[in-house]
């Protein structure tokens, strides 16, 4: 009986689940990339917006393969609106949770700790932005929506 409630569970939430990995896997080349830039002596947010769009790059073709399973032909749309939404949550949405985080934690925690506040700001920014972009592209981008509507 239990076993069958967790698999009713699993199957559910089964692209919630592909979401987290796929999500795992963007963070984890989001964060490399961020820090390998930035412990070279590149500008946080310009190295945000470098490793952020690589991630991009690869979370559209891993949601769309295997978090959504989605098959539609209109892949250019879907990039559009994956862009869309994607572009604000992590170049509008993440900085500015970046730099609260940090004017916040400043005040508390040594300057000398600029790389742990910057990946708590990093990791708040993320948690964020995950809700947001799981929310929209589940809406909007890997759905029936996008597969009604033509570019000319």
């Amino acid at each position: 009986m239990r076993s069958i409630i967790i698999q009713k569970i699993i199957k559910k939430h089964e692209d919630k689940f592909r979401f987290a990995i796929v999500g795992a896997a963007n963070t984890t080349i989001d964060f490399v990339i961020l820090f390998l830039l930035t412990l070279l002596g590149l500008n946080v947010i310009f190295s945000n917006i470098i490793s952020t769009s690589i991630a991009l790059i690869f979370s559209f073709f891993a949601n769309k393969k295997f978090t959504f399973k989605n098959d539609s032909a209109k892949t250019k749309l879907q990039f559009v609106y994956f862009l869309i939404i994607t572009l604000f949550g992590l170049w509008g949405i993440q900085p500015i949770i970046i730099e609260l985080t940090r004017t916040i934690l400043e005040l508390f925690i040594s300057s000398n700790s600029y790389l742990l506040v910057l990946f708590i700001g990093k990791t708040i920014a993320t948690c964020v932005t995950l809700v947001w972009n799981y929310l929209l592209y589940r809406k909007f981008v890997f759905n029936d929506y996008a597969k009604d509507i033509t570019i000319k």
